[in-house]
Order: C-alpha cells, then sequence, then structure tokens
C-alpha cells in the first residue's frame, strides 16, 4: 500500500529548498542601489544587526529559470547591514510569484517572502520591472540600456531571523529566534546598464515608501546565478525582535477590512 502522507526513510527525506537554491540557478535580474535616509535604516533594523558605512537600499525585481524549464517571479527590497564585522543585507521584503518559492524560503532559512505579483519587460533597450501585491503597486524600476560592463564573479552576505510566533498570545515567540547568515556566491553572465529611475509605491501592507529614494547609484539588468549556502550562526533574544515581528505579516486592518 502506497500512502503518500505516509512516513519516509530517513533516506528518502529530502529539502527541495535546499536542492533548489544549493545549486546554480539563473535568472535576468532588474537591480537598482539607492541612497536612502540614514535614520530610517537605523529604524528598521533589528538588533543585533547595525547600519552598514551608507544607507544604502537594494531593490531586485528577477525572472528566475529553474532548472527543468520551471520559471518564476522573485523580488529583494533590502538595506545594507552589519551584524559584527559581518557586512551584508538584512531584507525586508522578499516578494515571490510562486508558493513553493515563498514557503521553503521562510521555513528554511527564515526569508521575509511573501506572494507578489511580478513582471519584467523589455522592448528594445526600453526596460521596466514592477512588484505588486493586494492591489498595490509595491515598487518599479525602469529606464534605457546605455551601454555594458564586464561580467563579474562575487560574494553576497544576507541575514534572516527565523522565528515563530506564539499560538499563546501576540507580543510572544516560540523561544529565541534564530539568525541566519546566507552566503551567495553569483556569477554574471552579461550586465548591461541603464538610466532609469526608481518609483516605490504606496502600499499599506508594504510601505517601502518609508525608506525614500534620495540618489539612485546603479540601475543595471544581470544575467545572474546565484549559488546559496546559509548557516545558522546563533540566536536572539525574543524581546528583541517582537517589536520587528510584524515586518514580516501582513495586518490587513490598515485595509478596513474589519481584521483586528
Amino acid at each position: 500500500m502506497n500512502v503518500r502522507y505516509g512516513a519516509r526513510p530517513v533516506e528518502a527525506v529530502r529539502n527541495r529548498e535546499l536542492e533548489a537554491t544549493g545549486r546554480q540557478v539563473w535568472s535576468d535580474s532588474l537591480e537598482a542601489v539607492y541612497l536612502t535616509d540614514a535614520e530610517v535604516v537605523a529604524a528598521v533594523l533589528p538588533p543585533p544587526l547595525e547600519p552598514g558605512p551608507e544607507p544604502l537600499v537594494r531593490l531586485n525585481i528577477s525572472t528566475v529559470s529553474m532548472p527543468g524549464g520551471h520559471v518564476f517571479g522573485a523580488g529583494w527590497f533590502g538595506v545594507q547591514a552589519r551584524h559584527g564585522d559581518l557586512l551584508g543585507e538584512y531584507p525586508l521584503l522578499m516578494p515571490m510569484s510562486t508558493e513553493q518559492a515563498t514557503v521553503g524560503g521562510r521555513e528554511t532559512f527564515g526569508e521575509p517572502k511573501k506572494i507578489a505579483q511580478i513582471t519584467t519587460d523589455r522592448n528594445g533597450d526600453s526596460v521596466y520591472g514592477v512588484i505588486s501585491r493586494m492591489g498595490f503597486t509595491v515598487a518599479e524600476i525602469c529606464g534605457t540600456v546605455v551601454g555594458e560592463r564586464e561580467p563579474t564573479t562575487g560574494l553576497k552576505i544576507d541575514f534572516y531571523f527565523k522565528l515563530l510566533p506564539s499560538p499563546e498570545g501576540p507580543g510572544m515567540l516560540d523561544g529565541d529566534p534564530f539568525i541566519v547568515h546566507s552566503h551567495k556566491h553569483t556569477t554574471e553572465r552579461k550586465v548591461e546598464l541603464v538610466d532609469g529611475e526608481v518609483t516605490l509605491g504606496d502600499s499599506p501592507l508594504d510601505p517601502v515608501s518609508d525608506l525614500p529614494v534620495r540618489e539612485v547609484r546603479s540601475i543595471i539588468l544581470a544575467q545572474r546565478a546565484t549559488v546559496v549556502d546559509a548557516r545558522t550562526v546563533g540566536t536572539v533574544p525574543a524581546a528583541d525582535l517582537i517589536p520587528f515581528v510584524h515586518q514580516r505579516y501582513d495586518d490587513l486592518s490598515v485595509l478596513g477590512s474589519g481584521d483586528d
């Protein structure tokens, strides 16, 4: 008898998220880096994270092509941050267009992923990307390709918190959250330079406009592969994270839905 919900032998247990992210996965990424207000970056960082040298924000809108032909939209909205001596980024929002990409990342790494509508388009040298959620435009990048630069390889470090809200009441977590360091090894195949602009929507659910664009540092359109190597490096006192838990959940009461 084959009961597919039944127990599996240990050797048959798989983690699809680790399998997917631990191998080279290519994407077409429209990415902007901009300068915002230092005090805002400091306000959104949970301890023990601290601001980096500059109040930089990275907005990425991508189409990801998995082996086997599966394609989905992915995004990133995060700020430069430090954890001890390590310089990296802390994401406030990681929109994904599929349930599979969302659930695996949240449960395995603690990524603040949410399901969203993600669109990228190119018409000649004109490029455009947009993230939308729950009927609101979250962020847009648009511009014109004006040149290329040499592809590079690199390492990017991201900081995540794995946490579980308690069923015993608000303002409680089931233990101290874990802090995860995600090392992303990137290989670029082609990188085009874009002259364009970043527009942040006024979404009550994803308030990215609280981090205003003061100066666009760069916009690129890149064909890029990423391999992830992540590790849990410690825990953080629950009391330090509780004031920031709302970052990863939607408060529907702001929509006047009657949700309390």
